[in-house]
């Protein structure tokens, strides 16, 4: 199946930060991201979640992952806050509650094709005893 999505990332540049430690971050998540600097902050722009979905498969966090995402689905867009930090590690951490002192990347995205739903089934599908349940199982 071809999915048609947007995903943009935000993420603040402290002073004290280096900003392509920043990049750095968004891109082990985000690897196809095109980045744009502004005045305190990088936006990035993506088509997939792809890598994202990998990091949830390996760290065995899709249940999590779907949780978030369904709590924050509005219409055809889903947000969701990553931690910076793990980020530059390559590891998907959801940022929850206070902002870190270094603030989060914050992702958007927005779902052409399929369904929102669909979607956050490929990105992280649904578990049966943590592990992923096939669509031929359902």
């Amino acid at each position: 199946m071809i999915y048609s999505v947007e995903v943009q990332v935000t993420a603040p540049v402290n002073d004290t930060e280096v900003t392509d430690r920043v990049a750095d971050a968004i891109f082990e998540l985000f690897p196809n991201a095109t980045i744009d600097e502004r005045p305190g902050e990088l936006v990035a722009e993506a088509h997939d979640l792809e890598t994202l979905s990998e990091c949830f498969h390996r760290q065995e966090i899709l249940d999590a992952a779907r949780k978030v995402f369904f709590e924050n689905r509005q219409g055809d867009t889903f947000a969701f806050d990553l931690k910076k930090q793990p980020a530059f590690e390559g590891v998907a951490t959801f940022a929850v509650g206070n902002p870190s002192e270094l603030g989060d990347l914050h992702v958007r995205v927005r779902v052409e094709e399929p369904s929102v739903e669909e979607y956050i089934d490929h990105v992280a599908p649904p578990t049966e005893e943590g592990r992923p349940i096939q669509p031929d199982d359902r």
